[in-house]
């Protein structure tokens, strides 16, 4: 069994992150709309830095105006992840680009995203569920405008609630509205903290917003008293190496704090983020992760139990997707 062929969990995947840029071109020109600028020579994405990266980001999501094209997008999106072996995702999702935060708007999108969901576990064997993301960088008040239409809309396919964005942009107290009210309604949270914020971003964040998650969190390895506070309480990490290198949030892969937080009790897993712009698939990481720490099946196996273990989904998919794992 290849890397590839290893059954995998991911948790942390933005859905237009992770549109194969050759969809969104396709889509881009049946549309008329001219997205040469965000893609170099060989077709991929192409960006600067982390503040470039959001722009070109955004100018992706350009193409993409309907419920129709969301339907699309998803299932896109679902058959290139189900290549790589991964059987249970979980994708974050914005009303940003979906109505605009509008709830009627965003029930039409989620619907179409929820059908392509069921169509692709049926035709590849892949399981997804959706966290609402609010846009740090858009404000507080936008936040409140997805965290409702969270609320509204939550059930079986909409299971979680959290945030992203620019991660240095405004405090995490600043959205404890928002968190508050998906916390209330049952959903299950996670925020962005830790990328590019220290560790005090990473504390602030679990005491204002008490998330059982957090997005990336590699930053906490400078605080060993918090590096201790997330072994004890079970705070998972949603980590993305293959991103954090092509960020230059990490020196590399070697410098990377992935094994130090494991081997200090800390639950981590593994995901893509946002594969194309970074270049990177879960087959992808799982190799540079067995060839900068040696890590393994066995190895490999343990970190999906972590991530099904700490996924946004009901107990009967849970047993399900473990039996997957312990049956490869």
């Amino acid at each position: 069994m290849t890397y590839r062929d290893l059954p995998k969990v991911e948790l942390h995947l933005h859905l237009e992150g992770a549109a194969p840029p050759a969809f969104i071109r396709g889509l881009a020109q049946e549309k008329n709309i001219d997205l040469s600028g965000i893609f170099d020579a060989d077709g991929g994405y192409v960006f600067r830095d982390f503040e470039h990266f959001l722009s070109v980001y955004e100018a992706a999501c350009e193409p993409l105006k309907s419920p129709e094209d969301f339907y699309r997008l998803t299932k896109a999106v679902l058959q290139e992840t189900a290549s790589h072996g991964v059987i249970y995702a979980e994708t974050f999702i914005s009303p940003d680009f979906c109505g605009g935060g509008d709830v009627a708007a965003w029930r039409d999108y989620l619907d179409a995203m929820a059908q392509a969901a069921t169509d692709c576990e049926t035709s590849d064997g892949i399981t997804l569920k959706g966290i609402v993301t609010c846009i740090r960088h858009e404000g507080p008040e936008q936040a409140k405008k997805a965290a409702k239409c969270a609320v509204e809309t939550m059930g079986d396919f909409l299971t979680g609630f959290g945030m992203a964005g620019a991660e240095m942009m405004h405090r995490p107290a600043d959205f404890a509205y928002s968190f508050d009210m998906a916390r209330e309604a049952g959903l299950a949270l996670t925020c962005h903290a830790g990328e590019w914020g220290g560790p005090d971003m990473v504390a602030e964040t679990l005491d204002a917003l008490k998330v059982a998650r957090l997005g990336h969190g590699i930053k906490a390895h400078r605080d060993l008293d918090l590096v201790k506070r997330l072994a004890d309480e079970g705070i998972v990490l949603e980590v993305c190496p293959g991103s954090n290198v092509v960020l230059k949030a990490v020196d590399g892969w070697v410098s990377h704090p992935i094994a130090k937080l494991r081997d200090a009790g800390v639950p981590v897993t593994i995901s893509t983020d946002d594969p194309p712009f970074f270049h990177t698939t879960m087959t992808a990481e799982y190799e540079a992760l067995n060839k900068t720490f040696g890590w393994d099946e066995t190895d490999f196996l343990e970190l999906n139990k972590t991530a099904i273990n700490a996924a946004f989904c009901d107990d009967a998919t849970r047993a399900g997707i473990l039996k997957r794992l312990e049956q490869a």
